[in-house]
């Protein structure tokens, strides 16, 4: 008897440790910089493409990233950032949206000035979190919410109409990844594969003519994958700079 009681509660504690491994709400323990030499909100050059807007999203609570940035598949992920000095730091932490590509000292996160400061408790602590410059945090990801805002299509300033389409998706709802993207002419339903030409960026060559309808694969860590087609299409003649909002919200 003794012997199979052994091998049950080997056989439990895998399962526990199998668990553990594969917790997606689990805090992970990281370290957190922040830009020294911005204002209070992100870059505007960040390596995801968004442009200024990155350093307006979320209110300026964004986040450079280095192994979570993947590839660019990481842009637009949000995550909760708290760091663990208790004597400056509040259990909540702040959530910051992935903007752009960078470490510092084997950091995961370089942060807003901004949202540096809001992982403390108050204000004066906030000037000790930023004297400190880097610190130790727990991060885990978190679902992006945007109320009232749609996820939007922003054409970048290098296209051009009707040769070359390129374009970022802002406000990335959820907590999945954006893995693929198609452009679908609506008149014959033919659609067309994009590249990931950089950070969130989707680039075509020759893109389908007429209104064009956008296909978006959202997928989680378990591998569930779900193509989301917009409300709205992209207008026949779309412009260099426009933003088109789709009509859709993903809150999974």
């Amino acid at each position: 008897m003794r012997p199979a009681l052994i091998l049950v509660v080997a056989f439990i504690s895998v399962l526990g440790l199998g668990e553990a491994q594969t917790c997606t709400d689990c805090f992970v323990s990281s370290r957190a910089a922040y830009y020294p030499n911005s204002d209070e909100q992100g870059t505007e050059t960040g390596a995801c493409g968004f442009g200024t807007f990155g350093a307006t999203i979320n209110g300026g609570d964004v986040s450079a990233a280095s192994d979570l940035y993947r590839d660019g598949m990481g842009c637009g992920a949000c995550y909760q950032v708290r760091c663990t000095n208790s004597a400056y730091c509040s259990d909540k932490g702040v959530n910051v949206v992935i903007t752009d590509h960078g470490s510092s000292d084997r950091t995961d996160f370089i942060l807003s000035r901004r949202a540096f400061g809001r992982m403390a408790q108050t204000k004066d602590a906030a000037a000790s979190l930023l004297a400190l410059g880097i610190i130790d945090i727990q991060y885990r990801r978190v679902s992006c919410s945007y109320p009232g805002k749609n996820i939007t299509v922003k054409i970048d300033e290098n296209s051009n109409y009707p040769y070359y389409l390129a374009f970022v998706i802002w406000y990335q709802q959820g907590k999945q990844d954006i893995t693929a993207v198609q452009l679908c002419e609506t008149q014959n339903f033919a659609c067309k594969l994009l590249d990931r030409s950089y950070g969130a960026v989707w680039t075509t060559t020759s893109p389908p003519s007429g209104p064009l309808s956008i296909r978006m694969l959202f997928s989680d860590d378990d591998g569930d994958e779900t193509w989301v087609v917009p409300v709205n299409n992209i207008p026949e003649s779309w412009k260099a700079g426009e933003t088109y909002d789709t009509g859709v919200q993903v809150n999974v």
